[in-house]
Formats: C-alpha cells, sequence, structure tokens
C-alpha cells in the first residue's frame, strides 16, 4: 500500500534518533566492535525482592488474571500513604488513578482537554513524548523556550497572549530530562499564580523526584499551594523502582481531571494487570531504603563521568538531577548528531544528540548514568586514548607545560 491509505498523523511519523543509533550500533558489534551503549535511560539496577516477591505470589492467584477494570482500594491507599510519607502531601482517592506508564498517559491525556486547533505547550529541549501528546489529541503544539542562561527554567512572561489565550494545558517536568537540571522553590509559586491567571492546566511529569544530586530533595508539584486547582502530577515508578517494563505509573492531583481522564481509559483498556498493582503496592508501602543507594549511586555515577570527563578535556558540568548529564558538544563539529556518529564510529560510545529533543537542544548531547563506575572508567580510557579531546585537555596541556620547564 502507498501512503495515501494511511492518516497524515503516521505518515509525519520519522523514524526516531534512537532506532538510527541502534543501527549505527548493530553495525559496529557485526564488526566486532565493543560498544558503550549511554543513549537509552533504561535503569541497570534491579528491582526490590519484596516487590519481585509481591509480583511473584499475585501470579499464583488465578483470580489475579481476569479484567481488573479498576484500581485495587489498597493500591491507592498505597498512593496515599507514599504522598504522605515521601512529599508531606494529603491526597484523596478520587484524586488518584493508575495508567500504564506515563508515556501512555502523555499520550491520551490531551484527549481530555483539546479539539483541534486547540494549544498546548511543552518544553524546548524537552522529552520526545510531551510534543506527541498534542499530535494525539490533534492539537496545535507549540514551544517554551528554555535556555542554559536561564537556569532551564521557562521564561513565563515570555510566551504570547495570542498563545496563552489559546492554551489548554503546559507541560512541565523536574528534574528535567534532557537538560539534568531542578527546579526552585519559587519557579512552582509563580507557575501556579501563571496557570490561574491565564486558566492553563498544569501537567507535572515527576518521573526523576528520587534521583537528584543537590542538598534539595526532589519535591512533588502537588505540595506547592494551588496546585490542586490547576493540574496534576504523574508519578511514575519506573525510575525510582526499576520497574520499566511493568508500565505503572500514577496520575494524582486535581479531582475533575482525574475523573474525567478515569473515563476516557475506560474505553480504550481493562485497567492494570492485577499482579502489576500488588507489586505496585508493596512497592509504595515497603521499605525504601534502596531507593537511597541507587540514588546514590547514580551520584557516584554522575561525579565520575563528568569529573573524568572534564579531567581528559571535555568540559562537561555535573548533572543536577535525573539519571542522565547534559553537555556542550566540543567545538570543531558541524552538529550534535555529527559529533554523536563520528564519536561512536571513532570509540563505540552511543551518545543520544541533543537535537533529538527539540532545536534547542542542538549543540549538546545526553549522556545515561546506567553503567557502572568501572565502566566509566573504561569508557573513560578508551575517550582519552581517541584524542579526541586531546586539544582541550587543560589538565595534560598544564603537565606538558611542568615537564617542559624541568
Amino acid at each position: 500500500m502507498d501512503d495515501s491509505h494511511f492518516s497524515t498523523v503516521i505518515n509525519d511519523f520519522k523514524q526516531g534518533i534512537f532506532g538510527v543509533l541502534n543501527e549505527k550500533k548493530e553495525e559496529l558489534e557485526r564488526k566486532g566492535r565493543k560498544v558503550f551503549n549511554l543513549s537509552v535511560g533504561t535503569p541497570d539496577f534491579k528491582p526490590a525482592p519484596h516487590v519481585m516477591k509481591a509480583m511473584t505470589e499475585a501470579c499464583k492467584d488465578p483470580e489475579n488474571y481476569k479484567y481488573s477494570l479498576s484500581d485495587l482500594p489498597e493500591l491507592l491507599e498505597a498512593v496515599q500513604y507514599r504522598y504522605k510519607k515521601r512529599f508531606g502531601v494529603d491526597v484523596e482517592t478520587d484524586e488518584i488513578m493508575s495508567v500504564y506508564g506515563s508515556q501512555e498517559a502523555m499520550a491520551h491525556i490531551g484527549m481530555i482537554f483539546c479539539d483541534p486547533g486547540d494549544v498546548i505547550l511543552v518544553p524546548n529541549p524537552g522529552y520526545l513524548m510531551f510534543e506527541m501528546s498534542g499530535i494525539m489529541a490533534k492539537a496545535d503544539v507549540r514551544y517554551y523556550t528554555i535556555e542554559e542562561k536561564n537556569g532551564y527554567l521557562p521564561d513565563l512572561e515570555s510566551i504570547s497572549p495570542d498563545t496563552l489565550e489559546k492554551t489548554k494545558y503546559m507541560i512541565v517536568s523536574y528534574p528535567l530530562n534532557p537538560v539534568c537540571v531542578c527546579a526552585p522553590d519559587d519557579f512552582y509559586e509563580r507557575l501556579i499564580a501563571f496557570a490561574k491567571r491565564h486558566d492553563i492546566v498544569i501537567l507535572h511529569d515527576n518521573a526523576y523526584s528520587d534521583i537528584t544530586f543537590t542538598e534539595r530533595e526532589g519535591k512533588s508539584f502537588l505540595a506547592y499551594d494551588g496546585a490542586k486547582d490547576v493540574g496534576v502530577e504523574l508519578h511514575s515508578l519506573s525510575k525510582s523502582y526499576n520497574l520499566t517494563g511493568a508500565r505503572i505509573s500514577f496520575a494524582v492531583g486535581n479531582k475533575d481531571i482525574i475523573r474525567k481522564f478515569r473515563l476516557l481509559r475506560s474505553q480504550i483498556d481493562y485497567g492494570i494487570f492485577y499482579p502489576v498493582q500488588y507489586a505496585a503496592i508493596a512497592a509504595l508501602t515497603g521499605p525504601d531504603d534502596f531507593i537511597e543507594e541507587q540514588r546514590r549511586e547514580y551520584a557516584e555515577r554522575n561525579r565520575a563521568l563528568c569529573g573524568g570527563l572534564r579531567r581528559i578535556g571535555w568540559d562537561v558540568p555535573d548533572s543536577r538531577g535525573t539519571m542522565f548529564v547534559w553537555a556542550r558538544i566540543p567545538e570543531g563539529y558541524d552538529s550534535s548528531v555529527d559529533f554523536c556518529m563520528k564519536l561512536m564510529e571513532k570509540t563505540g560510545v552511543i551518545l543520544t544528540p541533543g537535537s533529538a529533543f527539540g532545536s534547542n537542544g542542538e549543540g549538546y548531547v545526553r549522556m545515561a548514568l546506567v553503567v557502572s563506575v568501572e565502566m566509566i572508567g573504561e569508557i573513560l580510557d578508551v575517550l582519552d586514548k581517541s584524542g579526541i579531546f586531546s586539544g582541550n585537555n587543560i589538565y595534560r596541556r598544564r603537565k606538558d607545560e611542568k615537564n617542559s620547564k624541568v
């Protein structure tokens, strides 16, 4: 069949950068090359034993293979418990619903807000699924700029009145993938006031609140006064609990939004598989020392990678949050894709070009902290021996200058 048989939406889709990178990776592997994949943010940690045990036991009960249709009361209570314990936030059961992962929620939630032509606002650069939220709802996707010079926070006052008049919802996410920064308290206070002033819903993606590297602990959007009046938060178990394949997250917040979203999802699925619900209950209510242990390991990787790259000549700032690092590409390359492809060809190290996350990501790359400190040491050795960064290596230049004076 030719493209005329298919929708304009699907015909506009292009192969994602991750597909391109994977093809190149497989090509190198066929040649016998060793590959170091820092492009995809899949945690390399295991789920906690008590969570796997809850899933296993639930799978033994034949009754748990029926349509679930709704969330278990114990699951809603577990979310209440977690939000109170972790964030100090009280939520009611009618302010909570499960979703098949935050990506699924992003893909569908726009349908409850938008008619064709309505506007949604997403960050540039930002996570790829944010844009898809509007595309699936046939909305007009517009971008708010986040830049290094502004601490990667949106300049709310720079958004045009015409855009704001048509905007139904705005997607915000901190700690933000891919730029790896956290937002201060006063930003959320200004954001909520901004949303009320312009009658805009805020959708806060909170995937990385448990992976921060600053003295300030990650927070929930709902911890700020007035947040429930203007929006909802997506709280994922994928990164904190290493349950990526289980596909379990929660939409939490404004009860009217939750009610409408629950109505939509009742038309397109039959609820979360019961064993996954029981695993989530165990995760949310059980011991969580392992979350802090993981955070410390991510922090150690962050220091090892960024500090090591600086030592060999690439000026990479430490990440402040998420499981990623964001860095400017070295001078001498035409684009972030050009740099990533040449780096992969020469060293086998795979990074994600920043342009994959929007036009403002051009000139940057994203690296995932998904390998051990020992493996990071091997990667740094490979990069150093490649000579790619030798012209920028101030440590080596200082050593050479010192030796020349002896």
